[in-house]
């Protein structure tokens, strides 16, 4: 199988998701003045969650990320979105919240490591439980690269109120901060939940594993793509399905076109960009220009809201470094002739 040639349409931005101007106005109601990612993924019950990156409230210095004393900083949030008419926006209905009613950090640093943050990446629901892939940032650096302590998973058993974040769910960097499953994006198949890592920062490949439904928190028990079969426990075994520069992944299987979606930050491009593909095995497409750096400055993310699995036109949330919020931005495809 190859992948289907899928022409992009172009970018329409439908409403800023998160900030004083946004449609939600989240500065008032729930403390969020700027924040990033806008992480999605649904529950059985149809409910699509919403996870952002670190998040600031009154304070904020109003250009980029804020400072860390004096802005109720959090590292993450979590909201669930209201509805399904994403042609207006993506409407926020709650937060996980503090007492104040302000939105309420849920993955909370180690006091025990050096540890900037914790940046939550992917996220999945499976028969009740939810979980969140997240990276421990270590340091930040310049020109996408960052150093992270490990990759981790977080598990909800209420649904999103209360996380948990076990220490056998990790998958640790080594000394040469070259470990290939540091960010994550999360794709559910029938038998397997799949795992597409990229090494810390944005200039790595995305390498693919898989793990058993019921296994989700235990590394030991995920299998990692060799490029010819799947070779247990090893996550350096692992050949990269998407070249790089990848990051900030998100991936659906598309049933309107028979592919995989996969879009992701091309840091090289300065834009948001689409691959496909048959399997996540591949072979992945090269690159699309979805929304690009030249008409968004700062852009980044590019996470796919849930519903871009069910037909022709796909909606995901964009950040912006110097306004410093989240934005719903929608692109047609069509299947290119021949």
């Amino acid at each position: 199988m190859v992948s289907l040639e899928i022409s992009v349409g172009p970018a329409r931005l439908v409403a800023q998701i998160t900030g004083h101007e946004s449609i939600n106005g989240t500065a008032d109601k729930y403390g969020v003045h700027a924040t990033d990612l806008g992480i999605m993924w649904d529950d059985e019950t149809g409910r699509t969650f919403v996870v952002f990156g670190d998040t600031y409230g009154q304070g904020w210095c109003g250009n980029g990320a804020g400072p860390s004393h004096g802005s109720d900083w959090r590292c993450n949030f979590l909201a669930i979105a209201a509805d399904r008419d994403l042609d207006t926006g993506l409407r926020i209905a709650s937060v996980v919240a503090r007492d104040d009613g302000h939105a309420r950090q849920i993955l909370d640093r180690d006091p025990r490591r050096d540890e900037e943050t914790v940046i939550p990446c992917a996220g999945v629901a499976i028969d009740g439980t939810h979980y969140l892939h997240y990276m421990s940032v270590r340091a930040w650096g310049t020109q996408g690269r960052w150093v992270t302590n490990y990759a981790g998973i977080a598990v909800s058993t209420d649904g999103g109120a209360t996380w948990e974040k076990p220490e056998r769910s990790r998958w640790i960097n080594r000394a040469e901060h070259d470990h290939p499953f540091q960010m994550g994006a999360f794709a559910l198949g029938a038998d397997y939940l799949y795992l597409l890592g990229t090494p810390n920062g944005r200039w790595g490949g995305a390498s693919l594993a898989r793990v058993a439904r019921d296994q989700v928190l235990d590394p030991h028990a995920y299998d990692y793509w060799t490029g010819s079969g799947w070779y247990p426990r090893d996550p350096f075994r692992a050949v990269a399905v998407m070249q790089g520069p990848v990051a900030e992944l998100s991936v659906v299987y598309n049933v309107h076109f028979g592919q995989w979606l996969a879009v992701h930050l091309d840091e090289a491009r300065a834009a948001i960009v689409l691959r496909t593909a048959p399997e996540l095995t591949g072979p992945w497409s090269e690159p699309r220009v979805l929304t690009s750096g030249a008409e968004f400055p700062g852009l980044y993310g590019g996470f796919l809201h849930p519903d871009s699995a069910n037909g022709a036109v796909i909606h995901y949330a964009m950040s912006r470094w110097e306004p410093y919020n989240v934005y719903l931005v929608r692109n047609e495809l069509t299947r290119s002739p021949g």
